[in-house]
């Protein structure tokens, strides 16, 4: 395999990373319904009982995830874990390749799992034998910090430097409540346990913006970046148990590469979370790489 194509993986392995950890963080964040929507015996609206889950579901710092994610012809992925966000997003996951442009290229690699240790300034992942003796000097694991990614992505970055660093516990939550087109679908059953199901339609590039309070300069550049992209709105879905806690969230929308669909589940709030960073000398910089052939 040549270095052009070792670090178009790498780059593939980066949205792989920033999908699972904004899945398991950036919409855990919401677990969110009020019991049934109900407080008491009056009922609530879907606003009033968003609110109150926003609110509560802030104790709640870390759970086990999974999730299923569609880019279009791009890429498909499975993901399975432990996400910690009090404190910046944290954890360790396995996402798992399982289709379209960017599984290719990861066979291409011998590989189709890649492990993920997400810190509070940025996460590795581990890109396997045939990666360390091709192109990483031996290393197994490649570094992403958030400054760097930031530098090299533009608005779009500076949003997703702050959405893994800041997110909380009820995103899903807040972007349902700035949507204004919330409501509260009823009562289903997910997994067995009994949930209380809303659905919004939001802006994507508004919403993004304004959680990572954004400058008018960088705003007009994220939406400029999501128009080029073809992604406008986004549908989200969010399934709150009794203990207003969210069990499933998805988003959908259409971008230019096909259909963008995001499913995750979460489980075992107040799961013990422990990342150990690799070893330093087993570890290669994301822009290292990318500067071996600038021109590329």
């Amino acid at each position: 395999m040549n270095s052009t194509t070792m670090r178009r993986a790498g780059l593939s392995i980066a949205v792989a990373a920033a999908l699972t950890g904004v899945a398991a963080c950036g919409s855990s964040d919401g677990g969110g319904g009020s019991k049934s929507g109900k407080k008491g015996s009056v009922a609530l609206s879907p606003v009033a009982a968003l609110r109150s889950i926003d609110d509560k579901t802030g104790n709640a710092d870390s759970a086990k995830v999974e999730s299923k994610t569609v880019m279009g012809t791009k890429m498909s992925m499975d993901m399975t874990g432990s996400m910690a966000w009090s404190d910046g997003i944290t954890g360790n996951v396995t996402a798992t390749l399982t289709g379209g442009t960017q599984a290719e290229q990861m066979k291409q690699m011998g590989q189709s799992k890649i492990d993920y240790r997400y810190l509070k300034d940025g996460f590795y992942a581990n890109m396997g034998d045939q990666f360390a003796s091709q192109a990483g000097g031996g290393k197994h694991w490649l570094a992403y910090d958030y400054d760097t990614l930031a530098e090299m992505s533009g608005a779009a970055g500076d949003a997703f430097k702050d959405q893994m660093q800041n997110t909380t516990p009820n995103q899903s939550v807040k972007m349902l409540l700035a949507s204004g087109d919330v409501k509260r679908v009823g009562g289903e059953k997910v997994r067995g346990t009994r949930t209380t199901h809303y659905s919004g339609t939001v802006d994507a590039a508004d919403l993004t913006g304004k959680s990572a309070d954004l400058d008018a300069g960088q705003m007009a550049e994220l939406k400029k970046q999501f128009k080029q992209a073809g992604l406008t709105t986004q549908t989200v879905d969010i399934w709150v148990n009794d203990e207003d806690l969210l069990v499933k969230k998805t988003e959908k929308g259409e971008t230019n590469d096909g259909g963008f669909s995001q499913t995750a589940y979460y489980s075992d709030y107040g799961t013990p979370v422990s990342v150990e960073k690799p070893p330093a000398s087993d570890t290669l910089s994301f822009k290292d790489l990318m500067n071996q052939q600038p021109q590329a």
